[in-house]
This record gives C-alpha cells, sequence and structure tokens, in this order.
C-alpha cells in the first residue's frame, strides 16, 4: 500500500502497526537537545520515536514523551539493547534499567543493536539465540509489543531463527542511495520482516550531493526529502534524524510528491558516497 502521510503504518508479522517513518534521535544529546528533538517532532506528526541504551538519552526522550500531549497509545516507541549487556539475564537487567530511563511502563519495539559475529560460529550464534530468548521472555510477558534485530544480515538471523519461538518483526540497517544492502533486504521481505533504514542521508554525508541536488530540485524537494522518498518508495521505513525544527518538519514532507521510476533508477545505480558502511562481522565494539 502506497503510504501517504506519517498516519500510515505497516503491519508487523505479529499484527502490530508500526508508523512507516520513524524520527531517529543517534546523537541528539541527553538533555535538552533530545527533549526539544522530540518533543519537535511529535508536534509536527511524528508517531515513531527511535533511540537506544547506547545513544545515551533515554532519560530526556522518555521525559519528553511523558510530557507530550499526544497520547501514550499513539506513540511508537523503540530502543535497543547494548552489545555489552547480551546474554539471558544481561538482558533481563539491561531492559529494566531502558525502562527506568524512559519512565515508561511498555516498549512498543526492542531490538539487539549489533549481532555478536566474531570467533566460532557455534559461540556468537549461542549468545545471540540467549539474547533473543530474554527478549521472547519479555514480549511473552507484555513488556515489549514486538522484537526484533538491528544490523543483522542473513547469516545472522538464519541462526537466531532457527531456534527463535518468535519470528524477528524488524531488522534496522543502514541503508541510503549509494548502500542499498540489498541482499539483507531481500532476506528480511523473503521472511516477513521489515526493514527500517537507519543513516538515510547517509548520516548527513549526502546532503551536499550534486546528482541528488539536482534530482530535488525537479521536484521542489530537499536532498534529505528525496533520501526519505526513495525509501518509502521502496518499502522501507526511514529513520531521518534531525535537531532543527525545521529540518525535522521538512523532513516528515515527503508525501506530496512521487519520485519517477527513472529517478528511482538513477537513485539505485549511485556509487557508495556517504554514510558509514560498518558491517556487522568487522565491528570492534
Amino acid at each position: 500500500m502506497v503510504k501517504k502521510s506519517l498516519a500510515d503504518a505497516y503491519e508487523l508479522n505479529n499484527g502490530v502497526l508500526i508508523p512507516c517513518v520513524g524520527f531517529g534521535t543517534w546523537q541528539s544529546k541527553n538533555g535538552e537537545m533530545a527533549y526539544q528533538a522530540v518533543t519537535a517532532a511529535l508536534s509536527c506528526g511524528y508517531r515513531h520515536i527511535d533511540t537506544a541504551a547506547c545513544y545515551g538519552n533515554e532519560e530526556s526522550i522518555g521525559q519528553a514523551i511523558v510530557d507530550s500531549d499526544v497520547p501514550r497509545e499513539e506513540i511508537f516507541v523503540t530502543s535497543k539493547l547494548w552489545n555489552t549487556e547480551r546474554g539471558y539475564e544481561k538482558t533481563l537487567a539491561a531492559f529494566q534499567e531502558t525502562m527506568r530511563r524512559l519512565k515508561l511502563e511498555y516498549l512498543d519495539l526492542y531490538l539487539i543493536h549489533w549481532p555478536l559475529a566474531r570467533g566460532p560460529k557455534e559461540e556468537w550464534s549461542r549468545v545471540n539465540s540467549d539474547t533473543w530468548r530474554a527478549f521472547e521472555k519479555l514480549y511473552a510477558e507484555g513488556y515489549i509489543r514486538a522484537i526484533g534485530v538491528s544490523n543483522f544480515l542473513g547469516h545472522h538471523l538464519e541462526p537466531l531463527m532457527e531456534n527463535a519461538k518468535v519470528m524477528p518483526a524488524v531488522d534496522q540497517i543502514e541503508i541510503h542511495p549509494g548502500y542499498r544492502q540489498q541482499e539483507a533486504v531481500d532476506f528480511c521481505k523473503a521472511h516477513n520482516i521489515v526493514v527500517e533504514a537507519w543513516g538515510p542521508m547517509g548520516t548527513g554525508r549526502l546532503l551536499d550531493n550534486e546528482q541528488l541536488k539536482a534530482i530535488g530540485a525537479k521536484y521542489g524537494k530537499s536532498v534529505a526529502q528525496i533520501c526519505i522518498r526513495w525509501d518509502i518508495q521502496h518499502g522501507i521505513l526511514p529513520l531521518p534524524k534531525s535537531s532543527n525544527p525545521e529540518r525535522i518538519a521538512q523532513n516528515a514532507q515527503v508525501f506530496d510528491f512521487e519520485l519517477s521510476d527513472e529517478d528511482m533508477r538513477v537513485i539505485d545505480q549511485m556509487p557508495f558516497c556517504g554514510g558509514l558502511k560498518m558491517h556487522p562481522d568487522k565491528v570492534e565494539f
């Protein structure tokens, strides 16, 4: 279904609805910056807020949600488990700390931030599965409405899914023009896993790209809006981030135009030209 507004949603594999554009908060510092950014996003109509334990801003984001006039049940809130807390018992404890910081009674989506992918496969796959068992327990007890992963590729997801009782609902990965991660996207779509795009503007490095500027000029749109719209037309859920209220509002204005098939093809074929391109098998954190 073509998405027509921030209120439109994807249906996850457990029936939960997730708003089709999220508001990212990576690098939004805890305190006034994160609080004001989320407050501005909610006032612009965003209803999907994404954070993580390692961002260090859960307190401010939770407070902005609590202080908002928007009813809690209308806001979809995501957080993520950091790498140092993998494993069954540590995951359960880390989740309680996340909820304490957020000051919320439940979480809409909880993600394993990165797969463990170093060393013998039988060892890292066991740790990922032990972590997932804790996710399944929290999900079964009603503390989380949906569970998923982040930065997992197909070869990380396969052993996890072999032992899972609950299938991952979401995989959040780096996707932007010049870095499509098509193999991972195809794997997720084949297994009914919604793909979220972090860094949809190449962590800001695509904003000066002349090719994207030229495409944007045709539609009277910014490079950021072109990147977000490109994700939407590929059925991917983007997570744009900004601390500037004007840009936060502008990034939501992506439903009043449609990229042509030719422009989609041109963007699809762009070489890597910005972003982080961190491979989960090679990261050292």
